[in-house]
């Protein structure tokens, strides 16, 4: 194995020498963060205080909490497919379009403007954060998915018309169904940013539990071991979802390896 490989660009490596390099940061990370954190100050907290912290937030119902974050996330994400899906897919009709791309530039409205308006018209909570989300996800996803039609080459849509079809079929066979794979990957880019916006969504209605009011709890009282035990649960559940995607995407569309 030659290790001079390693810091070539553009080098083309087997599937164990990236494990490897992958080994070797995680043990730099974790050596980084014991030697970091043994001094009196430090800007993380030690890994023994992180362990604590876990070991608390199991006591206190981590998973439940966990299972409440997922379930929110997994109820605003439907709704926000269906609304965009249905208003991406319009955009191509001349009439449709400029309401597409309104609300594609939304997505520099602040939250706190997304939550005076909603507040206006939703009196429940959990709705309130459901919505909060739903707005927030559609803004970026629409604005994703137009991307990706418009990058549908004109010669796709030129040989669907050689073919025969309607306008209609058009959209259907090479804006739809030839783009499936696209919403999956599309899905997951902006499925992160929500996933991050749960910390601030939750703090509407603490009773609702969710991992964003266990980290909002844990900064009142300045437990920073609790914080970065959070800090990478979060992490890793995003990760895990991402990875579940991206799994998915491969088994439904197996040309989308290609």
């Amino acid at each position: 194995m030659e290790i001079k490989k390693w810091f070539k660009p553009f080098e083309a490596l087997q599937g164990n020498q990236r494990l490897i390099i992958i080994a070797c940061w995680v043990v730099l990370l974790l050596a980084w963060w014991f030697i970091g954190t043994a001094g009196e100050k430090s800007l993380l907290p030690p890994p023994g205080k992180v362990m604590e912290g876990m070991q608390s937030l199991w006591n206190e119902g981590l998973v439940s909490h966990i299972a409440s974050s997922l379930g929110l996330c997994l109820q605003a994400t439907l709704i926000s497919i269906v609304i965009s899906l249905a208003i991406a897919y319009l955009s191509p009709v001349p009439f449709m379009k400029p309401v597409a791309n309104f609300l594609s530039q939304l997505r520099y409205l602040p939250l706190t403007g997304i939550t005076f308006y909603l507040a206006m018209v939703v009196s429940d909570a959990r709705t309130m954060q459901v919505w909060v989300l739903v707005v927030f996800m559609s803004l970026y996803f629409i604005t994703s998915l137009l991307g990706v039609i418009r990058d549908i080459p004109q010669e796709e849509i030129d040989h669907a018309r050689s073919l025969g079809c309607s306008r209609w079929e058009v959209l259907m066979e090479v804006v739809i169904k030839g783009r499936l794979d696209y919403v999956i990957e599309v899905l997951r880019q902006n499925l992160a940013i929500t996933w991050m916006m749960l910390v601030t969504v939750e703090s509407i209605l603490v009773a609702a539990g969710g991992l964003g009011v266990l980290i909002k709890n844990s900064d009142r009282f300045m437990n920073h071991g609790r914080i970065l035990a959070l800090q990478i649960v979060i992490l890793l559940v995003g990760l895990g979802i991402d990875q579940f995607l991206n799994y998915m995407r491969k088994v439904l569309f197996r040309y989308s390896r290609i």
